[in-house]
């Protein structure tokens, strides 16, 4: 069986051809990364996940974490993967050089992560959320906690979680109990436990910082009241040296349906009253500063959720070349006639392009957000960094909960393809099933992603970002009518993308009114059709791009995959987008039957 991640092909064309990512090195911030280069490294990650990082996906799923005595020990072979990912420096690939980065687009970043993560993503959580707690000590950080703590972490000798979640506050953070005492020397005594704290605790890394949520004593109730600490596993003294162990203790790891290579922790601090920890940013400001994270690690989940979906298709595309089984349908009584490849029977080629549109069209949208972010780093204007990070925060509720919902379905899709063989474990369909489910859930379940999208997403810069993400769409448009072969498809996106705004201007005032729980029962049926109209947008800018391609006399090579992009736009907006336009004649519909049934009726 082969062993395949991604397709190179098509990365190589989101990031050159749709996103032309090489002219980043025009600026001087990114002036080294041409397109030599960026090929180099799209080359070593993909060697490194095919060659090292693959081979651990079925062990470590089958040996998973084990938990003794408050330490918990991950699967064997990661030690060896994670020393040779932390000496190609890949941890914080994008960061600054200083602190032990890369500085590379995030674009090439995401292009890396993808290999990464598709090569066995519960690996990857580790460095992960490493990443994203060190993120918060580079921006909220003072000269001091920056000095004791960035580079190790950048460079993966220290390693990071995020605390948030406790037993009676999951969604709800601001019921969380966990308390800060002021000791009046810089320091402060954490009290509380944690729960679903995923590399809370493990042997990879010979520390690990705990960004952690707490109320400090009398503060106010809610997330106004919430602020942020730096907590060790091992205390750090001021010279950067380890002193002793902190009291802060993994009680047990969690039994899971999948990714169980990442130990998932329930952790205790400050059972012996010795737990210290340092405040990280304003008092009372934890919250907004966790936000960041939260939006990277959302991005991350996305990712992580989209690379099992890429593996699953490519798994089911090349299984339905070679599995032969029944007559091609125009033989079916013809009883001598040979048996075919399953790709050739219809409705497996219907389910194929369904997998395959739906990968391309989230490829290119988390590419895309990553390119967004580089657009900041190099615009000039401020009023254009605000346009790009306002496309940004819109886009983050889509490309962590609608893409983890398809990345879901995709590889559900996947496993039909196999048939009784991909419920076994013989094949990887049902690991990247398991592995993937969680995906919909943390980092913010998918309704909340929903609710944030309704709530707050529409309105945000008073209305102005979706406007422009809107903009965007419509200038893909115009340009995609000014190609024969697109024009039909052209149209129905550009009705699509008007109802979607009819959509969300009914829904944005409904959620402003009396019929605010009715809308909101709506928000995640909305995030399931912004998101398809988003997918739209990416195929067929996409199939624009392709089409430039052919018009310009493409090579022999390219052709099948340039005229493969046409027809799976037109497929994708002809076949699915329909079932869209049904969805939001039903969301105006603004039927209230979810929010009127009595509780009761639900039984139990």
């Amino acid at each position: 069986m082969a062993q395949v991640i991604s397709d190179r092909r098509d990365v190589d064309f989101v990031l050159y051809e749709q996103l032309e990512v090489e002219q980043l090195s025009a600026h001087s911030r990114y002036a080294e990364f041409n397109r030599k280069t960026i090929d180099l490294i799209v080359a070593e990650a993909r060697n490194l996940a095919l060659k090292e990082i693959l081979p651990t996906q079925k062990p470590s799923d089958e040996e998973g974490c084990r938990f003794e005595n408050g330490q918990v020990s991950v699967p064997q072979c990661f030690h060896r993967v994670y020393e040779i990912f932390k000496e190609g420096e890949w941890l914080a690939m994008c960061e600054d050089p200083r602190w032990g980065g890369q500085g590379m687009p995030k674009t090439v970043g995401m292009a890396a992560s993808e290999y990464f993560n598709g090569a066995n993503y519960a690996f990857m959580i580790y460095p992960g959320l490493t990443h994203g707690a060190g993120k918060l000590i580079e921006t909220f950080g003072t000269d001091r906690q920056r000095a004791l703590f960035l580079e190790k972490m950048y460079t993966g000798q220290w390693g990071g979680t995020m605390m948030l979640t406790e037993p009676q506050a999951g969604s709800d953070v601001g019921a969380l109990t966990t308390t800060a005492h002021d000791n009046g020397d810089g320091t402060y005594s954490i009290s509380g436990d944690k729960i679903f704290i995923s590399s809370g605790e493990n042997d990879l890394m010979e520390n690990i910082i705990h960004p952690v949520l707490a109320r400090i004593e009398g503060a106010p109730a809610g997330t106004d009241g919430i602020s942020l600490f730096l907590v060790p596993k091992i205390w750090v003294n001021d010279d950067g040296s380890l002193g002793e162990p902190n009291d802060v203790v993994c009680t047990g790891i969690e039994e899971k349906l999948g990714i169980h290579g990442n130990a998932t922790c329930s952790m205790s601090l400050g059972s012996k009253g010795r737990c210290r920890g340092l405040l990280l940013g304003e008092k009372n400001k934890g919250m907004r500063a966790m936000f960041l994270m939260m939006n990277e690690a959302r991005l991350l989940v996305g990712l992580q959720g989209f690379a099992c979906a890429s593996c699953a298709y490519l798994y089911a595309a090349n299984y339905a070349k070679t599995r032969v089984q029944g007559r091609h349908l125009l033989q079916m009584r013809n009883k001598q006639a040979p048996p075919v490849p399953i790709i050739q029977h219809p409705d497996v080629r219907r389910q194929l392009l369904t997998m395959k549109a739906c990968v391309d069209g989230m490829r290119s949208l988390l590419y895309y957000v990553a390119w967004c972010e580089d657009r900041i780093t190099v615009a000039a204007d401020a009023a254009e960094k605000a346009r790009y990070q306002g496309l940004i925060d819109v886009l983050i509720p889509v490309a962590k909960g609608y893409v983890t919902d398809r990345a879901f379905e995709v590889c559900s899709q996947g496993l039909q393809v196999y048939g009784g063989y991909g419920y076994i474990k013989d094949y990887p369909m049902e690991q990247l099933l398991r592995d993937c489910r969680i995906t919909l859930i943390y980092e913010g379940t998918n309704g909340i992603q929903a609710m944030d999208f309704l709530g707050r997403k529409l309105g945000l810069n008073g209305g102005k970002a979706v406007m422009d993400l809107l903009a965007e769409m419509q200038k893909t448009i115009a340009a995609a009518k000014q190609v024969p072969d697109l024009r039909a498809s052209a149209d129905v996106l550009a009705s699509a993308v008007g109802k979607l705004a009819q959509v969300g201007q009914k829904l944005g005032t409904d959620a402003m009114s009396s019929k605010v729980l009715a809308a909101f029962a709506f928000a995640h049926p909305f995030l399931e059709a912004a998101g398809d109209v988003v997918m739209a947008w990416m195929l067929i800018w996409r199939a624009a791009v392709a089409a430039q391609r052919l018009a310009a006399g493409a090579r022999k090579k390219d052709r099948a995959f340039y005229a493969g992009q046409l027809k799976t736009a037109e497929f994708y907006i002809h076949s699915l987008l329909p079932v869209t336009l049904g969805k939001m004649d039903a969301i105006l519909g603004a039927n209230a039957a979810a929010i009127e049934i009595e509780e009761a009726a639900f039984g139990g």
